[in-house]
């Protein structure tokens, strides 16, 4: 049976799939970069079919091709093979470039298996969902709409793979030496709404801040849980929601 795929909102409303609006939302600008041209071909092709709102679609084989068409488009959502032309797992380098040098960008991996050491990579390097070739196409495109809108794409078993890493990497500080909550109230409400899959803008017209001022949270967040990477936290608030949940 193939694997339920959900949004991270999804997983933190006990599994149900949110996130996809059935209203026709502005057209989503798509890098694609595939292994082969004959690959590239069938996937654009399958999207295109859905008719659910892409606007202009970039295509690529190589990283070389898919970082320089990032650098001179403007592009939303990149949905990057594992694999490139140009090598095996070209496509987490290409992703973790993107990362660094244009982070409006929200890049998926689209792998032919879903294994646990290129789930981790991918997140690690920035991807905001990994996405695997067996699901139908249109369990695809609720994908990038879900990662368009500011959510992490996640099944549960890869969900558990992720917390499973942190939690041996390194303890999240959720206490300091005195043994008083790390997170102060309100850096507690901001982690919160980014799990919720909020943009810093958002977060801060729900609380009443500038956004400067929740990038400033998110900073000393960041550094008192030991982290530096988004999903890190949200993956954190979801494994403090569970904890909460199952004290008497």
């Amino acid at each position: 049976m193939a694997a339920k795929f959900l949004s991270m909102s999804a997983l933190v409303a006990k599994n149900r799939l949110t996130g996809v609006s059935s209203r026709r939302a502005e057209p989503i600008r798509l890098l694609i970069a595939e292994e082969t041209p004959m690959g590239l071909e069938l996937l654009k092709d399958s999207l295109r079919r859905t008719r659910l709102g892409l606007g202009s679609t970039y295509c690529a084989v190589s990283s070389f091709q898919a970082t320089h068409l990032a650098g001179e488009n403007v592009i939303d959502v990149a949905l990057i093979s594992e694999d490139l032309q140009d090598g095996a797992y070209k496509g987490i380098h290409v992703v973790e470039q993107l990362t660094a040098t244009h982070p409006n960008i929200r890049p998926i991996v689209i792998a032919r298996n879903l294994r646990p050491q290129l789930t981790l990579d991918a997140f690690r390097n920035g991807a905001k969902g990994v996405f695997c070739r067996k699901e139908p196409v249109g369990a695809l495109w609720k994908c990038i709409r879900a990662v368009h809108k500011g959510q992490i794409w996640v099944d549960s078993e890869q969900l558990e793979v992720i917390l499973r890493a942190l939690v041996e990497a390194k303890p999240l500080g959720v206490t300091n030496s005195r043994g008083v909550g790390a997170l102060t109230k309100r850096e507690d409400q901001v982690g919160a709404l980014v799990a919720e899959g909020l943009t810093n803008l958002q977060v801060a017209e729900t609380l009443g801040l500038s956004e400067h001022t929740v990038s400033n949270y998110l900073f000393r967040i960041y550094e008192k849980l030991g982290i530096s990477r988004r999903v890190e936290l949200v993956l954190y608030c979801i494994s403090r929601r569970e904890q909460d949940q199952t004290k008497p």
